[in-house]
């Protein structure tokens, strides 16, 4: 197969096992979602989606956030890991958001990066699944599975992101990325890889990445 062949079996294949995907973090709109997405760096979903019905219950919006104190937030969200930074950067774009924005997480890439805490996967996140313009956010399944299938060198996110751009029709970017993620998590994790389960990088994937298959 050419590259075309093999991006276009990608997505057929993807399709296939996931024709519906849900949001895999919980939220209502998109102040819930910044917050979850923010508490989701080096934690998983699953343990986001328990901590956030706690902390909304509390504040489930930026005016409500800062009557909370940075001690507060931290003592809800501490679960999650990084504690102490991700309490003051909710804290904080918090009080930029009612400032700035008139209360409303902006539907800007760009202003969203210039929040604290929030950088530019996590602004991606936020203006594919709220807004709805087409973004790829590269996460560590993405950037994983992105080499494996030889769609990309691996040199970093960056380039990452840039090739999966490059590559997918830009209509499928918004839920290509979550269909990545989830086939990532239940087909092809960064350990314990089994060939009999890793159907895609089995028939695309590079040589170098499936030697060491099981």
């Amino acid at each position: 197969m050419n590259k075309k062949e093999k991006v276009d079996y990608v997505i057929k294949q993807l399709e296939i096992l996931y024709p519906e995907i849900p949001v895999p973090l919980d939220h209502k709109d998109p102040y819930t979602l910044l917050i979850a997405v923010l508490l989701s760096a080096q934690c998983t979903d699953e343990r986001v989606n328990k901590i956030t019905p706690i902390l909304f219950k509390k504040a489930d919006n930026p005016y409500k956030m800062v009557e909370l104190s940075v001690e507060e937030i931290r003592a809800i969200i501490k679960p999650c890991g990084l504690s102490p930074r991700k309490s003051k950067s909710i804290y904080d774009l918090s009080h930029i958001i009612i400032n700035q924005h008139n209360g409303l997480v902006p539907a800007d890439l760009e202003m969203l990066e210039k929040l604290p805490g929030v950088g530019h996967k996590t602004a991606s996140v936020v203006m594919s699944q709220s807004f709805g313009v087409p973004s790829f956010p590269v996460d560590t399944h993405i950037h994983r599975l992105m080499y494996r299938w030889g769609f990309t060198t691996g040199k970093n996110v960056v380039q990452t992101e840039k090739d999966a751009k490059r590559l997918f029709p830009k209509n499928l970017w918004n839920k290509l990325h979550l269909q990545i993620i989830f086939y990532g998590r239940e087909y092809s994790p960064a350990r314990g890889v089994k060939k009999d389960i890793d159907f895609i990088t089995m028939k695309i994937g590079r040589r170098s990445a499936i030697k060491n298959y099981k």
